[in-house]
């Protein structure tokens, strides 16, 4: 009986003796900000659910502040697709310049709120992404968000186009921000985080834009800048996703673990990224004010005079992007719950 016994639990414990000898003893994950951000917890929260809900199976470390690419967060697609990170909770803008589909969410004034966005991330849009970005060695599990892109500066209040003309704006290196940048009036500069610190000290550049809670209010923009427009020109969806390979050689059940932790953390971050934003919860508006910031919102018809300005970017990119995925995008953001 006793020898049955020995025998059964080596029978038991081979399958779980295989899957440790194809796993990884450590699973890199890419987040190209710091642990402190709500992008950065997410990705944390999501490495301790995934160990804790498979009981160590699958460990994954968190690099932060884009550590894996030595700070080139345009990169970041290319490593995770040639194994050089096993995960990312990666940003559309950063890998726009790689998938240029991912660039409808780039068009200038296209979402005019969350619902719009979570209507087409969610819907037959963000599925289509999905594939694409498969069919490149990468499978997306869920869409968190950075939130929608606001523009600060030290100048002056942003309230008409004409406000914004000649200002030296700091913007992200992804081509397209350059060229809304160019046609709204402005000078785009590119510049990393660290330079672009100095050269609002410096009073160098004007402004910059980034999302509220996501970003400005973490970095304390009102150290550098006064004035902030509340414009939502541009959104910034985030994808957590994995290796294709990584990804084929997790168990059927592992892989549900995986995509499930990916699903809640990323509703976790995209929640906290959204709060204090959406009426009649304002508070992180009123934070920047308590900082003695001017805070202007702008009204769909003044936001309107900005997109009119962009219609050179929409012929130029709307074709890069494909025709058919921004009609489709189109539909889903007009769409109206009856």
């Amino acid at each position: 009986m006793k020898r049955f016994l020995s025998i059964l639990l080596v029978l038991l414990l081979i399958p779980v003796l295989l899957i440790a000898g194809r796993y990884k003893k450590e699973y890199k994950l890419s987040c190209v900000v710091g642990p402190k951000l709500y992008w950065g917890e997410g990705a944390s929260l999501f490495a301790k659910m995934v160990k804790e809900r498979t009981q160590g199976r699958i460990n994954i470390k968190v690099y932060t502040a884009a550590s894996l690419m030595a700070g080139k967060q345009t990169n970041e697609f290319l490593i995770l697709r040639r194994g050089v990170a096993d995960f990312a909770f990666a940003s559309t803008i950063n890998w726009s310049s790689t998938i240029k589909q991912l660039n409808l969410f780039n068009l200038p004034f296209l979402f005019p709120d969350y619902a719009a966005l979570d209507r087409v991330t969610e819907g037959y849009v963000g599925e289509k992404l999905k594939q694409i970005i498969k069919k490149k060695g990468v499978t997306v599990l869920a869409w968190g968000e950075n939130g929608f892109r606001e523009i600060t500066n030290s100048k002056r209040p942003i309230v008409t186009p004409a406000d914004l003309k000649g200002l030296k704006i700091r913007v992200v290196g992804t081509p397209i921000f350059i060229d809304i940048m160019k046609a709204l009036g402005a000078n785009p500069v590119n510049m990393n985080w660290g330079e672009a610190k100095v050269a609002f000290q410096q009073g160098v550049v004007d402004g910059q834009e980034n999302p509220i809670v996501g970003i400005e209010i973490p970095v304390k923009i009102w150290q550098f800048h006064k004035y902030i427009t509340v414009w939502h020109y541009v959104i910034d969806p985030l994808m957590m996703a994995v290796n294709n390979q990584v990804w084929n050689s997790f168990t059927p059940e592992d892989r549900e673990i995986v995509k499930q932790a990916a699903i809640e953390a990323s509703y976790w971050e995209k929640t906290m990224v959204r709060k204090g934003l959406i009426p009649p919860d304002l508070s992180a508006l009123d934070t920047l004010k308590k900082h003695g910031m001017h805070v202007t919102v702008l009204t769909p018809d003044q936001r309107a005079e900005f997109k009119k300005l962009t219609k050179p970017i929409y012929k130029k990119w709307v074709p890069i992007i494909g025709e058919d995925l921004y009609k489709a995008a189109l539909k889903a953001i007009n769409y109206k719950n009856k």
